[in-house]
Formats: C-alpha cells, sequence, structure tokens
C-alpha cells in the first residue's frame, strides 16, 4: 500500500510486521485498542543511516518536516525521586522541558533522560524511541499540534523504520496528555 505521507516504496500495518519491531512497540500493536484501528499504524522501512530529522526529510520528503514527531525521554527529580516522562513534539520544534514539562510533571528539575536510562528502561534504541510501547508507569506528553496532525510518522522503537499513525491515534495511547505549547520553535 501506499503510504499516505512522505516518499515511501511500502506502507504495512503494523499488526503484519510484529517481527520488524521491537519488543515493546509489538506488544503495543498486538494489544492496541481505541478508535483509531490497529490497521492505521502503518510500517515503513528506512535506511537506518539517515535517520535524523534534516538528512531524512531531504531523502523522504520534505514535507515530512511538518509531518513527522520526535519522542524523547525527559527525567524530572523531586528530592531523591526520579520520574521518567516521554515527551511527543513535531520535529521542526524542540520540547520545553524546563517550562511546560517539568510544570506538569511537578518536579524542581528536568533535563533531558541519560541516553543509557532512555533506551535501557524503554527497550528501544536511540533515534527510534516511540511513543508506541513505552513503560506503563511514564507519563505521556504529547504537543497539541501532534494530535491535530493528519498522519504523523514517529519513530519504530529502532532507528531502521518508522511508524505513520494518525496524530489523534498518540493522544488515545496510555498515560497520554495533550499540553498546548509543549513543542516550542527550534529558532
Amino acid at each position: 500500500m501506499r503510504a499516505p505521507i512522505g516518499d515511501f516504496d511500502d506502507a504495512l500495518p503494523a499488526p503484519d510486521c510484529l517481527g520488524l519491531l521491537t519488543p515493546p512497540v509489538a506488544a503495543a500493536v498486538r494489544a492496541w485498542s481505541g478508535p483509531v484501528p490497529a490497521e492505521q499504524v502503518l510500517y515503513v522501512d528506512t535506511d537506518p543511516a539517515i535517520a535524523d530529522t534534516a538528512v531524512f526529510v531531504e531523502h523522504y520528503g520534505r514535507d515530512l518536516l511538518d509531518q513527522s514527531a520526535n519522542c524523547v525521554v525527559v527525567a524530572g527529580k523531586r528530592g531523591e525521586t526520579t520520574t521518567l516522562a516521554a515527551c511527543v513534539v513535531k520535529s521542526a520544534t524542540r520540547v520545553d522541558v524546563n517550562g511546560v514539562a517539568r510544570k506538569h510533571l511537578g518536579v524542581r528539575k528536568a533535563s533531558f533522560a541519560a541516553m543509557d536510562t532512555a533506551t535501557g528502561v524503554s527497550g528501544m534504541e536511540y533515534g527510534g524511541i516511540t511513543p508506541i510501547g513505552l513503560p506503563a508507569d511514564w507519563s505521556l506528553l504529547v504537543d497539541a499540534a501532534v494530535v491535530d496532525t493528519p498522519w504523523v510518522l514517529i519513530g519504530s522503537g529502532r532507528r531502521r523504520g518508522k511508524i505513520i499513525v494518525p496524530g489523534k491515534a498518540i493522544a488515545q495511547l496510555p498515560n497520554a496528555v495533550v499540553l498546548e505549547d509543549l513543542g516550542r520553535p527550534t529558532a
């Protein structure tokens, strides 16, 4: 099938290619429920050597810059307690870690989680972390602009491959909270 966005050779329903996903992402797709059917969660094969946003959009379509989102892991601290959360924002923006994210998490200090922590706890690869299949105890903070996007390109849990999903589907994921202005302009 043709992907609804981007210049990809083929798009497959994610339930039909669970073996290409990391175990937590495959489990989440297998258990998918809600108003957006699992068949609308699409997998596209991509070259892991060009997974970073700028190079990726040059190869797979410039329009993807406005139709893709990044999922980053944030660590918030209050006293001796550390809270991990995932933040999903449009790729052309950056997460407002010390404003919107910190306040919503109710922590004194927030920063990007260390790579080893983000990958080790999520079970996903660096550069491929996705909001689908996150640990059950994490908050999922989603910028409203992502939810308002008809189709969004997100990570697949690996650097190879991406997932395309209706933006509104991200709001239906476990522990999702939609926030205004979580994503800030980069310049």
